[in-house]
């Protein structure tokens, strides 16, 4: 007798449920049964598509945007529909929601945005002109071309250029130093209806000083306090930068001297310009004597300690120069990197302190530093005298702290990233710029992995500043991190999960992924299965760590409340990082400020899903 399948897809009613999720918010269960449908061979309705796209958009979920963006261009690139033109506009409106530092990465997608609103016939806004020609004024190589045919676009369709565009005009203009443009540009905001943004000024500033023209970028802040009663903070930075970097040194102290007078801040991007200015100067004294005012001021910061290094260096005050670069070393939230390291290791080279130059040699090697090609024959010499060899570049791999590090910021919803074939993979690292815990992490994250670091993702020369979201090259290493914790690009908790479950992996979980609440307790996201869950919670418990677990949508909150959050903070103490102890140490009142995700979870309450909060609960009280 013949075996009778005991199931059969439904087309029709996997499409109802998901349509219905989808119109529930519920983007996370939609999407399952979208890949469900997908994965049967068939292609979702053109309703699916429309309502998941909708569902991601009216997410503030971190990465929302991105999904919609994909099943966007699926829904024409595998789906043959044509999308409404409310869902072209909302997508292309939510592209540019967004900083434009951080939009200008979606262009591509703009653009593909626009071209099908063109080949559909479909009306095309003037926001929509208007916005392509904002993301196209933020790339870094500005496409003057692209700009000047929307222009005339806009022009034959009657619309008017409105005060933003023309903004985005100078912005563009400011790149590339194009004056007559930008003169021209001026003249229809002056004639424009409403005030100047500050922006503007601040812009046309800068194209003078493309070109040379220093006193017309000075010229042009005095109008701007002359206009606006005041100049804003990024005019005075990019006045005290144009006039650093032209060496009027009279004028920019005097700038300087104006700004922190005003009261405004912040200051250290200018301080960090005039200590460049004396550097570049070989004024050693006045260096050191605004250096020492920074710190006054301002936060520490490795970009002006690494300015302040060089200097002593030059000047062969070597023993300051140990002591500064101790210190840097010795915070987390300055740190060294390997300029900080060539500048001391080139010093004691110089000087033939040779025993000293072979420790931080011996550091260099342990950060897998790369060595400055200038200091290799001298280092040769050196090494030789001890009958040791300059390390050889070896091939890629991550240490056992890397390695724990990872599985704790990938438990706390780090993102790995695969290519079709699952070969090759890119760690995505990313912040919340608005947490202090991860503004102090995100540096000393980005030190551990640096050798991994895709080069867009590595400072630019002189400029130490971290961004909040970097990425890995893409490498077959960490395959099997991304079989484990990412196999199908979604998130999951590995079988092998209690095997790996260190102090020190808990440590990264909560700075990454992790708050401490106004209560005291501990509380740590998760995502995956709810059998992983159980797997993490029962790995917990044979630590002595007591918790009980809260489902609030797709994700689960591990907490650590009352007496067993101590026990927790003692285990994982010794691994935090120095700087942020004060903010997640039990018994301390500074919190974070930004643990908003988890605000509102109460663990004394039903939770947000079919599953009740008891079947979690390994709390034995």
């Amino acid at each position: 007798m013949m075996q009778q399948h005991w199931y059969r897809f439904d087309f029709a009613l996997a499409t109802k449920l998901a349509d219905y999720t989808g119109k529930e918010r519920k983007f996370a269960k939609c999407r399952e049964i979208f890949d469900d449908i997908i994965n049967q061979g068939r292609v979702p309705s053109e309703s699916t598509f429309h309502i998941l796209i909708v569902a991601y958009l009216s997410s503030p979920v971190h990465g929302c945007l991105d999904e919609a963006c994909s099943i966007y261009n699926r829904m024409i690139q595998l789906g043959g529909y044509q999308p409404r033109l409310s869902l072209h506009n909302s997508l292309f409106r939510a592209l540019l929601s967004k900083p434009g530092g951080s939009s200008k990465y979606y262009l591509k997608q703009a653009e593909f945005i626009f071209h099908n609103l063109e080949t559909c016939g479909l009306e095309v806004q003037k926001d929509i002109y208007g916005g392509l020609i904002w993301l196209h004024s933020y790339q870094d190589t500005v496409d003057k071309e692209r700009i000047k045919s929307l222009r005339k676009m806009m022009q034959e369709a009657g619309m008017e250029e409105g005060r933003e565009v023309l903004v985005s005009i100078l912005r563009a203009c400011s790149k590339e130093g194009d004056v007559e443009e930008a003169e021209r540009t001026w003249l229809k905001l002056l004639d424009s209806n409403g005030n100047i943004p500050s922006q503007a000024f601040v812009y046309k500033m800068e194209v003078y000083a493309k070109v040379g023209e220093i006193m017309k970028s000075l010229e042009v802040f005095r109008q701007m306090q002359k206009y606006l009663g005041s100049a804003s903070v990024a005019a005075y930075h990019k006045i005290i930068e144009v006039l650093c970097k032209s060496q009027q040194m009279d004028l920019a102290e005097s700038l300087m001297k104006e700004f922190m007078e005003s009261g405004k801040k912040p200051l250290m991007p200018s301080y960090i310009e005039l200590t460049d200015m004396y550097l570049n100067m070989s004024l050693h004294d006045k260096l050191e004597s605004t250096f020492l005012e920074c710190l006054e001021k301002c936060r520490p910061n490795r970009t002006i300690y690494n300015i302040y290094l060089n200097s002593l260096v030059k000047v062969g005050n070597l023993e300051k120069a140990g002591e500064i670069f101790g210190q840097m070393h010795g915070n987390s939230t300055i740190g060294v990197n390997a300029r900080s390291c060539n500048t001391i290791l080139g010093g004691y080279l110089s000087s033939g302190d040779f025993l000293k130059a072979e420790k931080i040699y011996d550091l260099m090697c342990q950060k897998k530093y790369e060595i400055e090609s200038l200091l290799i024959e001298k280092l040769d010499y050196v090494l030789s005298l001890s009958r040791k060899e300059v390390k050889k570049p070896v091939s890629l791999k991550l240490s056992k702290e890397q390695r724990q590090i990872l599985v704790g910021l990938l438990l706390g919803g780090l993102k790995i990233d695969s290519d079709g074939e699952r070969k090759n993979h890119m760690i995505r690292f990313e912040f919340n710029q608005n947490s202090v815990t991860h503004s102090i992490l995100k540096r000393h994250i980005h030190d551990q992995y640096h050798e991994w670091l895709h080069p867009s993702s590595k400072p630019t020369d002189g400029n130490d500043d971290i961004p909040h979201k970097f990425s890995t090259i893409s490498h077959s290493y960490f395959g099997f991190y991304a079989d484990q914790f990412w196999p199908r690009g979604q998130p999951v908790i590995p079988k092998l999960i209690h095997r790996w479950l260190s102090p020190l992996v808990l440590a990264y979980w909560y700075m990454y992924g992790g708050y401490k609440t106004s209560y005291g307790d501990i509380l740590l996201k998760l995502k995956g299965s709810r059998e992983g869950v159980e797997k993490v919670v029962k790995t917990l418990k044979a630590k002595t760590l007591h918790c009980r677990v809260k489902r609030k949508g797709k994700v689960y909150w591990i907490g650590f409340l009352g007496s067993n959050s101590m026990w927790f903070w003692k285990l994982v103490e010794p691994y935090i990082l120095d700087d942020l102890k004060d903010f997640l140490k039990i018994g301390s009142d500074t919190t974070d400020g930004y643990a908003v995700e988890s605000q509102d979870i109460n663990f004394d309450s039903a939770s947000d899903s079919d599953e009740k909060a008891s079947d979690y609960d390994e709390d034995d009280n």
